[in-house]
This record gives structure tokens, C-alpha cells and sequence, in this order.
């Protein structure tokens, strides 16, 4: 493989070590002539149907009428053929040895095979992402409502809620797991962090609703669909940093001056109050000039305490002009941007798609981004030094050389000199060739889409797998030694995992400390010889070190590396599942706004030509596709083999001037 990088390896299977997940969600339609199991032709006509999946992978498969749902089989006695246009799940059941057929089993009917809702049921039961309520034993977990914050949080916490803070989110979003506050401390020095919901605090290790939540692993967002991995009485009222109220949090505060260079680091649990909620649009204007001071609110964002509309838009201004330097930090050191556009979709009064445009993100999101970026980074560091047998990280594999190959042949055949021989060398690439393509941003769309491709997939590990060879900890799209996920625990469950073992960590920090009789658990923001800038070796590996890590550990159940093991890799999985429903929703939907519209105009890029076929970029969709002539009614095709050339004529009658050419080098 070394010597050719090039070719794809030749395997052979040996051995099948465990049945596929598949076979327990299959998807398709029932065709009910008769039929004939081998080894059962007596003469007698058996009470079996077919089932035909929709993924043409699969085998046909065989059903007993008898072990259908009961409605369907009182459907199919009574006569209604209609049961053949529904879609149904089911699965596997028994696959002999030498058999063609699989026996399945109907588990439920879906509904209409060309309706939305059917198709998105299919969508979910395929990748086994749950949209049943919760359990009763996991809202038995829950605390009573109305939840108010214990006194004794108030004493042990440190209490920010006099610092100007707000949420940025969609306009829509109920959970808010998120909140920035800023603080002018001097003249040069700012104080700017992240506040995140204390979702461990509600959610503890080995409850049923933490079993729950591990098997859900991640909320999935799809259109008009919401999936949450916890109850909403969590997600969206205890735990969501709601303007106007008393929240539990848990902080990364930073000193830092107007150059976005930090001087200074606290981490620990904290109460805050938020003053507003922030759409992505309201700050985008405030970071444009709009809600000036002299606006009289009512137009703006809903005020809640002592801050007012000013103490916002400057401190969002100056947080933006902060992030902003950072982020141009965290470029010039190496970090990809590769920003694909995202179809949103327009429903109309009905619930069906009528249009879409396609996202673009702003100053505003790239703003709390960055900050995201800082505070899973920071948490990183501090819990792989203090665990480093046990953390949670999250890692980036650099690309294949097989797919830099294939895209530097892309770009190449596209009159783009572009060395990617190496993963640094493409870092320093692409920069390069978003500047040549400035007056072709539909050629830098399809370029950029096409190295995302090249990339690996960033996958959670667990720090113990890893001991030995720590180079392979490093995130190579953002160009860092360490990184985690920390600022979700609404929506990941990788993060609950990581707040408890963050949890441990402050609380060994204070009790080295005490035990120390030192400064550094003081209020402040200085030197903390866990959860500083500077992590302290020596205090980790002194015998009151390693008493206060482990007994810390076990009070918040930091699990074992073994349990963490596990959970990086479920939640890998989970979170490829999530993914793939989202991108199954949008062709299901994308698929019904086509049919609603008799014609849909576009621009599009060739992108190759075969004798058979033609891959396109639609712009108005930010997709490629490939298209197969023989699919397309009434268009005749000649493949001219010695130019490369195709010509296509959807009437045989004609004229020439009307006749499509196209070079296999568009």
C-alpha cells in the first residue's frame, strides 16, 4: 500500500464476528402475491408475502401473514390492496445458510410511502435514533417543578449574575445551554468566558436518566423535528440558561487584552442570570451599527435586571472585536475553514416545503464559535493532565493520501495548481486558493466541498488507548494538541461525561489546596495549580495530589477508561447516525419540494461528463449529483469518443442551434 497510495486495497472476508445492526431495521414495501419458501413446495400455497426493502442492497425478504401487526393482517384478509404503497419497518429474523430469502418480521407500518412524515419515521427507525417519550423512571429523575436553586448552591458557587450576560441562539431555540458574559476589568484587560448549563448537576452517573440519555447520546435536528437526548423539562426550563433567572453554571472565565492574548484563567461551578436572549440576527446588528443606545428597547431584545440595552451592545461589540483577533490567531497557526452552505427549507401553512435558500453564517456565529472553540480546548487540557488515563478528548486524524491524491487531481483538471502531497501542505493551500477564486465563489464552493470530503471524520477516544502516543490526541482541523467537547451537555452526552470529570478536577484543586493551605482557591483568577494556565505537575503527582484527584473522582463518578472506552465509541457511532438522518431528512424533503413544483430553475456546474452520464453542482441547492441519461424521458444522447464530447437534444427534430454540447473537461 505504501509503495502504491494510490490503488485500493483487495480484501477477503474470513469470518462474520457479529450480525449486522442492519438487519434489525430494514425498511421497505410489501408485495402481496403468494409465495413458495424452499424446501415447501407441497403444493400447498403458503401464507407468506413479500417484503421488498427500499435499499436495493438488501435481499428480498419473506413474511408470514401471521406475524403481521394486527391491523395489517385484517387489511390484507378484507382485500386492501392500498397496503402495498406503505412504508413498513422490520426485521430479520432468520437467514438460512444457502438461502436467497431472509424471514423477516413486520414490527410496525409506517404510513404512506410518498407522504413526508412516513419517510422521516423510515429515516429515524433505520438509524435507530428514539422518538418515544421518555421513561417514567427517567422523569422520575426530574425535580419538582417549579425548580428553584438550593440555598446551600448559593454558598458553595461562585455568584456572577452581577456580570452583563446573554445567550446567542437561534431565534427559535428553547434549550440554551450556552451564555457569554464580559467584564471590563481595566483599561487593558478584559474578561471575557463561557458560561455552560450544570446539566451533570441534575443528570448523575448510573440513574435511569443517565442510562437513558447514554442510549440516546445526542439530539438530532431535523426539520420541523425535534429529538432531544434529554427531557425538555431539563433541556428547556431547569438547565436552560433563560433570561431573568438564577441559573446553575458551569464557568471558564478569561483575562485577556484587546489583542485576544490571555494573561488568565478561572474554571469552576457558578450561579448566573442572563439579561437577554440574543438572536443570531439581533447581534449580527448589533455588531453592524443597529440598536443604538438612544433605541427605546421596544424594537430590541427583551431586557431582564439591572443591565440595560447599552451594557449589551458594548459589550457584545467588544467581545466581537476580541473573538474576531482570535480567530485571525487561529488561522494564521494552521486551522482549516472550510465553510459549506446549508440548505434551510420554507414550509408553508401545511407543514410542506414551498422554497429554500441556503444558510450563510455570520460575525455573530463565527463570535461564538470562537468561544466555544477557547472553552473546549481549555477543558481539554485541564482534564487530560489531571486523568490522563481517563479523559474524554476528541481527535482529527489527518486526510488519507489516497484522497488529497484525488483531490489535487480535481482541482488540477480545473487549471488549479494546488499541492496537497501532505496534510501541512494543503493547510497552507487552501488560503491560497480562496483567494484566486474570489470572483468564482460557486468554483471555491465545489472545491471547498470536495476537500471536506478528503477529510477524516474527528472521532472521541478515550486518553488511556491512546498513552504512549500522544501526537495522535491532536485535532488536525483546528491544529491543536487537545481537544474535547465540553460546551453541549444539553445535546451530547460526551459532555456530561466530561463536566463530571471537570467537576473532579475543581473539586481535588481545592482540596490540594486547602490540605496546601494555599492561595490558589481563592475567587480570583489567578495562578490555580489545576485549572490555571499553567497546570502543576508536581502538586498532581504529590501524595495530597493524587488523594484529592481520586477521591474526587469517585464523588462525581469519573468513570474507569475501560467505561470510557465504551463511550467513545457509542457515541462515535451515534453521532454518525445523527448525521446520517440529517442528511436523509434534507433529500426527503428536498425530494418533496421538488414534486411540488412543476418547474424549478437553476444554475448549475458541469463537473464531469460520461457516455452514460453528467455530474452537476445546482448552486441553488449547494449539492452534486450525478445524472444518468437514460433515466431522463425523451433525451437522445451521442457520446463522441475522439473530443470528449457529448451532445444532447431533447427532440430528435431539432435544430443544431438548439443542441447542448459538453466537454468531458468542464
Amino acid at each position: 500500500m505504501s509503495c502504491n497510495p494510490s490503488k485500493r486495497p483487495a480484501v477477503k472476508v474470513l469470518s462474520i464476528i457479529r450480525s449486522s445492526p442492519r438487519r434489525d431495521a430494514v425498511i421497505g414495501l410489501l408485495a402481496l402475491n403468494s409465495w413458495l419458501t424452499e424446501g415447501e413446495t407441497n403444493g400447498r400455497e403458503l401464507d407468506y408475502i413479500q417484503l421488498i426493502p427500499t435499499d436495493s442492497k438488501l435481499s428480498t425478504m419473506v413474511i408470514t401473514v401471521e406475524s403481521l401487526p394486527g391491523c395489517a393482517k385484517e387489511r390484507l384478509i378484507n382485500g386492501d390492496v392500498s397496503i402495498e404503497r406503505e412504508l413498513v419497518a422490520a426485521r430479520i429474523e432468520e437467514w438460512k445458510e444457502g438461502s436467497d430469502c431472509p424471514k423477516a418480521q413486520v414490527i410496525r407500518m409506517l404510513g404512506r410511502a410518498e407522504e413526508i412524515e412516513p419517510q422521516i419515521s423510515a429515516v429515524l427507525f433505520e438509524h435507530a435514533i428514539s422518538a418515544a417519550n421518555f421513561s417514567s423512571d427517567s422523569l422520575s429523575c426530574l425535580p419538582n417543578a417549579p425548580w428553584k436553586i438550593p440555598a446551600e448552591e448559593y454558598e458553595t458557587r461562585k455568584d456572577l449574575r452581577n456580570t452583563c450576560t446573554f445567550t446567542i441562539d437561534p431565534a427559535s431555540a428553547a434549550d440554551l445551554d450556552d451564555a457569554l458574559p464580559f467584564e471590563k476589568v481595566s483599561e487593558k484587560v478584559f474578561r471575557i468566558g463561557v458560561h455552560i448549563a450544570d446539566v451533570s448537576r441534575f443528570v448523575l452517573p448510573d440513574t435511569a436518566l443517565d442510562r437513558e440519555a447514554r442510549i440516546r447520546s445526542t439530539s438530532v435536528y431535523i426539520p420541523q423535528h425535534k429529538l432531544l437526548m434529554l427531557p425538555p423539562e431539563l433541556s428547556e426550563q431547569a438547565c436552560s440558561l433563560v433570561p431573568g433567572e438564577d441559573r446553575l453554571a458551569f464557568s471558564i472565565s478569561w483575562d485577556t487584552d484587546d489583542t485576544g492574548n490571555i494573561t488568565g484563567r478561572w474554571i469552576g461551578r457558578s450561579v448566573i442570570r442572563s439579561c437577554c436572549k440574543l438572536s443570531y440576527d439581533d447581534a449580527q446588528d448589533i455588531i453592524d451599527g443597529g440598536f443604538e443606545v438612544d433605541v427605546s428597547g421596544k424594537t430590541g431584545p427583551k431586557l431582564h435586571g439591572q443591565f440595560e440595552l447599552k451594557d449589551v451592545v458594548d459589550s457584545l461589540r467588544s467581545l466581537h472585536g476580541i473573538t474576531k483577533k482570535m480567530r485571525e490567531i487561529r488561522l494564521r497557526n494552521g486551522a482549516f475553514w472550510i465553510e459549506i452552505p446549508k440548505i434551510v427549507f420554507l414550509f408553508d401553512e401545511s407543514g410542506n416545503p414551498c422554497d429554500s435558500l441556503l444558510g450563510v453564517r455570520k460575525e455573530s456565529s463565527f463570535l461564538v464559535e470562537e468561544l466555544m472553540l477557547l472553552a473546549n480546548r481549555s477543558v481539554a487540557e485541564v482534564i487530560s493532565k489531571a486523568f490522563p488515563g481517563c479523559a474524554l478528548l476528541r481527535r482529527h486524524a489527518e486526510p488519507k493520501s489516497m484522497k488529497l491524491k484525488e483531490f489535487e487531481e480535481f482541482c488540477r483538471k480545473r487549471g488549479l495548481e494546488l499541492d496537497a502531497s501532505s496534510s501541512g501542505k494543503l493547510h497552507l493551500a487552501l488560503p491560497k486558493m480562496r483567494e484566486k477564486l474570489k470572483t468564482d465563489p460557486v468554483l471555491l464552493q465545489i472545491l471547498l466541498a470536495r476537500a471536506a470530503r478528503a477529510m477524516q471524520l474527528a472521532v472521541y477516544f478515550c486518553t488511556g488507548d491512546l498513552r504512549g502516543r500522544e501526537d495522535e490526541w491532536a485535532h488536525y482541523g483546528l491544529s491543536i494538541p487537545l481537544y474535547t467537547h465540553f460546551t453541549s451537555p444539553l445535546r451530547r452526552y460526551p459532555d456530561i461525561v466530561v463536566h463530571r470529570t471537570l467537576a473532579a478536577v475543581v473539586e481535588a484543586e481545592e482540596a490540594y489546596a486547602e490540605k496546601r493551605q494555599s492561595c490558589a482557591a481563592s475567587d480570583g483568577i489567578g495562578n490555580r495549580c489545576f485549572t490555571g494556565l499553567y497546570f502543576d505537575e508536581e502538586a498532581a503527582e504529590s501524595e495530597e495530589g493524587r488523594e484529592a484527584l481520586v477521591c474526587a473522582a469517585v464523588r462525581y463518578g469519573v468513570p474507569a477508561s475501560e467505561v470510557v472506552s465504551e463511550v467513545a465509541a457509542y457515541c462515535n457511532e451515534r453521532k454518525r447516525a445523527g448525521k446520517h438522518v440529517e442528511q436523509s431528512a434534507e433529500n426527503v424533503y428536498l425530494c418533496a419540494l421538488l414534486k411540488n413544483k412543476e418547474v424549478m430553475f437553476s444554475d448549475a456546474r458541469v463537473l464531469r461528463v460520461g457516455s452514460t452520464f453528467m455530474t452537476v453542482y445546482i448552486n441553488k441547492f449547494a449539492i452534486e449529483r450525478r445524472i444518468y441519461f437514460g433515466e431522463v424521458e425523451g433525451l437522445t444522447v451521442e457520446w463522441i469518443r475522439t473530443t470528449g464530447t457529448l451532445v444532447l437534444d431533447t427532440l430528435k427534430t431539432k435544430p443544431l442551434r438548439e443542441v447542448i454540447f459538453l466537454r468531458s473537461a468542464v
